[in-house]
């Protein structure tokens, strides 16, 4: 027979994931720094794409415990009206998204 589950405090939390997310935190480091250093640095800082990731790595430093939930809706198509049609779309990760879209 196994034992009743007990959900981790904080510090076991920190002491089981802190070096996969450290490591994390390095890749994201390291992604940043090769576009810095190539060239088109400024054009691709330009892209709807770089710009939700500087917005999501913006909200990682609060502390509203809610930082997941925020950084999807950042990266979410918040349009409301259906495509006629998807043929040829791909995903990218982020959304272009439109002036009016999502109100």
């Amino acid at each position: 027979m196994t034992a009743p589950y007990r959900p981790l405090d904080a510090s076991a939390i920190l002491d089981l994931y802190f070096i996969e997310n450290r490591a994390r935190l390095l890749d994201i480091a390291s992604f940043l720094d090769r576009i810095d250093r190539h060239d088109g640095a400024e054009e691709a800082r330009q892209d709807f794409r770089y710009q939700a990731f500087a917005k999501a790595l913006a909200l990682l430093d609060g502390s509203s415990g809610n930082r997941a939930a925020a950084i999807q809706m950042v990266f979410s198509d918040l349009s409301t009206e259906p495509l006629e049609s998807a043929v040829g779309l791909k995903a990218v990760g982020a959304w272009k998204g439109e002036p009016d879209a999502g109100d």
